[in-house]
């Protein structure tokens, strides 16, 4: 079976099987989105939607947030890890905002991995969630999941990136992303794939079963 054709079924199998597919992160606008999944780094969707109400309360927009006292993010967010460096970022992400975009998020891949501490993981969540564009959004469960199908032989997440737009559909490549992570999360989690119980067996190369 050719790639195309396994991530065809793939995605057709993930779309019965999580016909919802939304990101788990809680946020109103773009602005919120970008904040949260930046937040989110080496921490829990969980423990961001924790945190970014009260955040937002205070800073809901980027001008607030570019005007913010740093040791009051710090405060905030300091649930969340890495809270010093995060607070940095989130500071200049709206200062960002605020003087080079009018205030608005930016609507590309390219101009959003300008913003502090922005990777393309984050820029395609912001471009696929909230702008419609065709995403490739390479968390761990994604590459995790893609490797074993045998879509990409490689855990560098540009690269999956780059492979994984050629074999998936543009208007099915953003929602598949976020089924990959429930995938990932309730049937092929990294320390123990439940293979026998797994929509996706018939066309594993790494199946256990």
């Amino acid at each position: 079976m050719r790639k195309r054709e396994r991530a065809d079924l793939a995605v057709k199998r993930l779309e019965e099987l999580y016909p919802d597919a939304i990101c788990s992160l809680i946020y109103t606008d773009a602005f919120q989105l970008l904040i949260a999944t930046r937040l989110s780094a080496q921490c829990t969707d969980k423990r961001v939607n924790m945190v970014t109400p009260a955040l937002f309360a205070e800073f809901p927009d980027a001008v607030s947030m570019a005007n913010a006292k740093l040791e009051r993010v710090e405060e905030l967010i300091k649930t969340c890890g890495l809270y010093k460096t995060k607070a940095k970022d989130l500071i200049g992400i709206g200062k960002a905002i605020t003087e080079n975009y009018g205030g608005k998020v930016p609507d590309t891949i390219e101009e959003l991995t300008k913003l502090p501490g922005v990777g393309r993981k984050t820029a395609n969540l912001v471009c696929g969630d909230i702008f419609g564009k065709p995403a490739v959004v390479t968390d761990t469960h994604f590459i995790r999941i893609c490797n074993r199908l045998g879509l990409v032989d490689s855990t560098n997440p540009l690269t999956v990136e780059t492979q994984m737009r050629k074999l998936l559909p543009p208007d099915k490549s953003n929602d598949f992303c976020h089924r990959t992570v429930l995938f990932g999360r309730d049937v092929c989690t990294a320390r123990k794939p439940d293979c026998e119980n797994c929509v996706l067996k018939d066309i594993c190369p790494k199946k256990k079963v």
